[in-house]
């Protein structure tokens, strides 16, 4: 809480107990939410500023809680009033246990900032042992477009070869947009709806248990880690008495919600090529705005078998036409990158790439080989075939 904002006669429950707490005083216990929650109600009024009864007055409070400690002490408590005893400090326990205390400072706050501001840092710092080869010029220009659409927008279609990890870079762009807040709402889509829960799922595994994660991003990794993978917790975690909103489900996940935290209640949600998966979502915000998708990261959204049937191929191009690029709502652009790969020619990928049928895409194809040695070029062949046969016979 900044100088300018603070007034001891008028003082938001969670700041009067920031205060109070901040006191050290020997062989005296915290206040805590349900303790002020209590006085509050026994004092009425009569702690708060007349013209702001929401707030508490410090100074009334302290004059209260004086003139009770002060009253005679009544006789022993019937059996009635120690069962309701018993039953506020069993509900005190509870609501202590669901605050997560006090967030880790950053370890490295200028790897911090470097893979902020640069997604191949990113790939490279956080996820050393997945990105463990050197990036190939198509690698880089894939890093160069989702760094596009997730910072300016724009729509980008690179067909990718099966075997050059698209898909793990589709997952860790999700993620790394979502950690600086480049969107509100980040939307991976797949071919299935299985299929993205199941990247989804490797995201919220990310989170769990990336230790440089932790290190740098522990307003996002704490508060999931205090879960331990029990969902029922993520309803009553709390943050210096703040909810943090937090909701870690299979097909949608909310980061919690933390003062200065640059993920602060993004969205992360998982569809596959459906109509009825993709249209409609939307997410209300704690301070009432409903945010909806404004950056799509689409992987692979065409199976083998639809691949090979025009006609569902023709209706996929129309979920992504429509459904897809009008998931931001009325008249409002969406960003997005689809990595897909070409099965067959006419098949929705090979289509989504042609720029005079779908100009609106940005499409480029890359190859898995651009060129055979003009020298001794039998040679490598008949060497590779020998390395590729024994490797086989193993």
């Amino acid at each position: 809480m900044s100088k300018k904002s603070f007034n001891p006669r008028q003082l938001r429950p969670a700041d009067l107990l920031r205060i109070v707490n901040a006191v050290d005083l020997p062989n005296a216990d915290s206040l805590t939410e349900f303790q002020l929650r209590r006085h509050r109600n026994r004092a009425g009024y009569s702690i708060s500023d007349p013209s702001n009864p929401q707030t508490v007055d410090l100074f009334r409070y302290a004059a209260w809680l004086t003139l009770e400690y002060a009253k005679p002490k009544s006789g022993p408590l019937s059996y009635e009033e120690q069962k309701i005893r018993k039953a506020e400090r069993a509900a005190e326990l509870v609501r202590s246990a669901q605050d997560i205390g006090e967030i880790p400072t950053v370890v490295d706050p200028d790897r911090k900032a470097r893979c902020i501001a640069s997604f191949r840092a990113f790939c490279e710092t956080y996820f050393a042992e997945v990105f463990y080869l050197r990036w190939s010029a198509d690698h880089r220009t894939v890093i160069s477009k989702i760094e596009k659409a997730v910072r300016t927008g724009g729509l980008f279609a690179m067909a990718m070869p099966r075997g050059t990890g698209k898909t793990v870079i589709a997952q860790t762009a999700v993620l790394w947009a979502a950690l600086i807040g480049a969107s509100p709402f980040v939307c991976l889509i797949a071919a299935s709806a299985e299929r993205a829960r199941d990247l989804l799922e490797n995201i919220k595994i990310w989170l769990e248990t990336n230790p440089l994660l932790h290190e740098d991003f522990p307003e996002v990794t704490y508060p999931i880690r205090c879960l331990e993978r029990i969902t029922n917790r993520q309803k009553g975690q709390k943050y210096k008495g703040e909810p943090t909103r937090i909701d870690w489900s299979s097909d949608r996940v909310v980061l919690p919600v933390i003062e200065g935290s640059l993920s602060s209640g993004i969205v992360i949600s998982s569809s596959g090529m459906k109509g009825s998966d993709i249209r409609g979502q939307n997410y209300a915000r704690a301070d009432g705005q409903v945010v909806r998708p404004q950056l799509v990261l689409v992987d692979d959204p065409q199976t083998t078998e639809s691949a090979w049937s025009p006609s569902q191929s023709q209706r996929r191009e129309a979920i992504l036409a429509g459904d897809v690029l009008g998931m931001a709502g009325p008249g409002k652009k969406i960003a997005g990158l689809m990595a897909c790969t070409v099965i067959r020619p006419g098949d929705m990928a090979d289509n989504i790439l042609d720029r005079d049928k779908h100009p609106e895409w940005q499409g480029e194809r890359t190859k898995m080989i651009y060129s055979f040695p003009d020298a001794n070029a039998e040679f490598y062949l008949a060497k590779y075939a020998e390395i590729r046969a024994g490797a086989e016979r193993r």
